[in-house]
């Protein structure tokens, strides 16, 4: 927040602080008017008027320490009763001030009209009238700073206890992220391991191309949702290194609806689920592997696909997750709450489909939307 909203801030605060005093004067104005009249004692309604905006703009001008002791001295369960004796004294100083501030605004009143009033005559009269309703405005005051200093704490405890959802949230991320990227570097050494002694080339384009995917990782480890396009950018890049390893038995299609590519979606989604595909449909089988990638928005939701032609899983595999998927189970929770949802079931034709459904947002000038 700006110095300058700050300062507009504390003038529309004291404006509507004027205003309520000013509207309650105009109340008692009005009051006082009639009830003269009532009482076959008239007065003008120009002289109720500024008899009771005198009344009670004083009362304003002695809330201001009013507010500043009961912030002082809160009444609390630890200290109530020495707190409460600080506020009766002041109540009475209160009130005495009050009379007397009045009584001196009465002379001045007086004075304008022609009438010569004593001041202890005056200080008299307020104090026979007036003693216990300035008491009633003193701990009215006292009670709204009350009101409005336990709003605050609660505003400030609720917005420490957002940052440190927020602060734990991220911690989550970052750690469930770090765990992610050492078990896709072992399963990728694990395969160039299992290429060297058999094709050197082979393994040797491997290890070009998962430099290449690292420098991309490191380049976006600390963002925690990125566009699909970013993310379809980086499983090329590990398709590359799987293409390597089989081949013309690999094949990828994708079908990726245009306004998705710029949906934001968690950084690291749509690998380990690939990775699932080919470890589960097409590393086990001899015959040609087929894993699709789908993306399309559906009203608010972005729903995306990962299917292979595998033989699926049988109903007691469809719980055993590895690592990769279960990391990713976990950051969608994090991330969205009970708005995502992933679900593995069994195509018609054969093969797993995964589907992971999550709010559809796109990022538009540094934050998501």
């Amino acid at each position: 927040m700006t110095a300058g909203t700050i300062t507009q801030s504390c003038w529309l605060r004291w404006l509507g602080l004027f205003g309520v005093w000013t509207l309650i004067g105009l109340s008692f104005a009005h009051q006082y008017y009639v009830s003269s009249a009532s009482f076959g004692n008239p007065v003008p309604w120009r002289h109720a008027v500024g008899h009771s905006l005198a009344d009670w703009y004083l009362f304003a001008a002695l809330s201001i320490p009013v507010s500043w002791l009961a912030r002082r001295f809160a009444i609390e369960r630890a200290n109530w009763a020495r707190h409460a004796v600080i506020h009766l004294a002041a109540g009475a100083v209160f009130s005495l001030g009050w009379m007397a501030l009045r009584a001196g605004v009465g002379i001045w009143q007086g004075s304008a009209t022609g009438e010569t009033i004593a001041f202890a005559a005056l200080f008299r009269s307020l104090l026979a009238k007036t003693f216990y309703f300035n008491l009633f405005v003193y701990w009215v005051v006292v009670s709204v700073a009350h009101a409005f200093g336990y709003y605050r704490r609660f505003h400030e405890r609720e917005i420490k206890t957002l940052e440190l959802e927020k602060c734990l949230t991220q911690a989550k991320l970052q750690a469930l992220q770090m765990q992610l990227n050492p078990h896709f570097l072992f399963n990728t050494l694990h395969a160039i391991s299992a290429l060297v002694h058999k094709d050197a080339e082979a393994a040797d384009r491997m290890i070009s191309r998962l430099s290449l995917l690292l420098r991309y990782t490191l380049e976006s480890t600390d963002a925690h949702e990125v566009s699909l396009k970013q993310e379809l950018a980086f499983l090329d890049r590990y398709l590359e290194i799987e293409q390597t390893r089989f081949g013309h038995r690999l094949t990828v299609l994708r079908d990726i609806d245009p306004e998705a590519m710029d949906a934001q979606v968690p950084n690291l989604l749509l690998q380990p689920l690939v990775e699932n595909a080919i470890r589960h449909g097409v590393e086990p089988q001899s015959k040609p592997g087929r894993i699709e990638v789908r993306a399309q928005r559906r009203n608010e939701q972005l729903q995306i696909e990962v299917c292979d032609n595998g033989t699926g899983f049988s109903q007691g595999q469809l719980t055993a997750e590895g690592v990769g998927l279960t990391n990713t189970r976990a950051r969608l929770e994090q991330l969205y709450g009970s708005n995502q949802r992933i679900e593995f079931s069994n195509a018609k034709e054969g093969g797993l489909v995964v589907q992971v459904t999550i709010p559809f947002r796109l990022e538009r000038n540094g934050s998501t939307e």
